[in-house]
């Protein structure tokens, strides 16, 4: 396979090109075979394991990812993904039987799984890896084509998944372009039969707008401020092991990280303290322990560095202050994991996405006022709880809406393949993972065969008898 270098001066026709070429091959692969499929993901997934050592190195030089969360975050998930789809695409590609109604007597139904065919895959910084050829592993067990768009902030491992790519794929079959924003905007203005893209709401927006001039099918895996709640009766030692974790993993650059944590004020103050020591332990107390710690990514260029910063500043001007690190390296694109107290609703930290290692932790005293100012706001991609209480539980699970939520852990919905994943409305549209992921990529088509004579007469040319139409006007309120 070749990669296709575009930015500056990129071809359109080149990439043209490949997209016709790929037309072909869609319309082939629609009769491709279980068997056929399964081979082409369990060559990808030895590929990406093949490769590990290489995605340690090429994490590392896109922002010090330590080998623990590639291993977790970047590679495991890659591997789950092809498992499952290898042990079950068989049944997955099965026509389901439909149960005919009282109107469609005499016929049978089913729904038939078909390739959406051309597809786009768009990924982000955050998981290059991961977010970039998991859905792809959705999209060739539907019996797609589809063309890659790294992202451009993430120069190494983009490069290794070009490499791994064109180790298991011919061109017609899975394409790779890479570039800047302008080589997105190009893809999309393709008619893709389907869209794929991981990234912010704002650009999610954007990748609608362009997918609604072709009619192009779209799934949208966004972000938001996802809100934590830790009440009273919470275990406060694993509610700080499991949101330090999960907030500072990756240096807070993930779409289902806890954006802001709402915290009982009975329990406030000694779940702080005990966050402190878990951060203290995992990474080193100083500025200069936790800039050199192996175990912390780094952001991932000057711009997001800056970008955070300027959150942190505005926060701190605002009458937010740091009860822990609050330093950065800006050279080095680092910033401390920072929890913020006393932050006001009017600073930017409480109204974007932060997608960085600043934690705004807020003190409450009334649950329902939680969930008020949680519903106040766009639907998030995920909420957590921290309780011992099933009353406090059911109320967050049954007044508030998201994309996915965990009780007493954060971040495994994400793990869990065997559930739906991805957001509502402004946090996402679709969903991806295991058999829905294959959903994603497939068009369920509605099939009727019919059996006996009087299905098939039923409906016919010329006036409707008069016995018929008495029995249909009888059975309105029951068909």
């Amino acid at each position: 396979m070749t990669v296709v270098a575009l930015t500056p001066g990129f071809s359109k026709t080149r990439m043209q090109e490949v997209f016709d070429r790929q037309a072909a091959t869609a319309l082939r692969l629609r009769s491709s075979s279980a068997d056929e499929r399964i081979a082409k993901i369990r060559k990808l997934r030895d590929a990406v394991i093949a490769h590990t050592e290489d995605c340690y190195r090429a994490a590392y030089a896109d922002f010090k990812k330590p080998p623990g969360e590639v291993d977790l975050a970047e590679i495991l998930p890659i591997c789950v993904e092809a498992n499952d789809a290898i042990r079950k695409l068989k049944k997955w590609m099965k026509p389901t039987r439909v149960w005919p109604t009282l109107l469609t007597g005499g016929t049978r139904s089913h729904v038939q799984y078909v390739p959406r065919g051309r597809c786009l895959i768009v990924g982000p910084f955050n998981y290059p890896i991961n977010l970039t050829l998991a859905p792809l592993v959705s999209a060739v067990a539907a019996g797609n084509t589809a063309i890659l768009k790294p992202s451009e902030l993430t120069p190494h491992m983009s490069a290794l998944i070009a490499k791994i790519v064109g180790e298991v794929f011919s061109e017609d079959e899975v394409a790779i372009f890479q570039g800047e924003a302008d080589v997105a905007q190009a893809l999309q203005e393709l008619p893709f039969d389907h869209i794929f893209f991981t990234g912010s709401p704002a650009i999610g927006k954007l990748v609608m707008a362009a997918a609604a001039k072709n009619l192009t099918s779209v799934t949208l895996e966004l972000g938001g401020k996802s809100p934590t709640i830790v009440d009273g009766s919470a275990n406060l030692k694993l509610a700080a092991k499991n949101i330090m974790w999960a907030k500072f993993a990756n240096s807070g650059q993930t779409c289902i990280a806890p954006d802001h944590v709402f915290v009982h004020e009975s329990v406030k103050d000694q779940w702080v303290d005990i966050c402190r020591e878990e951060l203290k332990k995992a990474y080193g107390n100083s500025l200069t322990d936790q800039q050199n710690s192996p175990h912390l990514a780094h952001m991932v260029n000057a711009r997001h560095t800056g970008r955070v910063k300027a959150l942190l500043e505005d926060a701190t001007a605002h009458g937010a202050r740091s009860l822990t690190g609050g330093g950065m390296g800006e050279s080095d694109c680092f910033i401390q994991p920072t929890l913020l107290d006393q932050v006001p609703d009017a600073a930017r930290v409480m109204q974007e996405e932060i997608f960085g290692p600043l934690l705004p932790i807020i003190g409450y005293t009334n649950l329902d006022e939680v969930i008020e100012r949680i519903n106040a706001g766009p639907k998030p991609l995920a909420l957590y709880i921290y309780s011992k209480t099933e009353k406090h539980i059911d109320a967050v699970l049954t007044q508030t809406v998201s994309g996915g939520a965990c009780v007493n852990h954060s971040l495994m919905q994400f793990l869990q393949g065997n559930l739906p994943f991805g957001g509502v409305n402004n946090s996402g549209i679709g969903n991806a993972h295991g058999h829905y992921g294959f959903k994603a990529f497939s068009h369920e088509r509605g099939v009727v065969r019919t059996q006996f004579s009087f299905a098939a007469t039923l409906f016919s040319a010329g006036e409707v008898p008069p016995i018929i139409r008495k029995m249909m006007r009888s059975a309105f309120k029951i068909l």
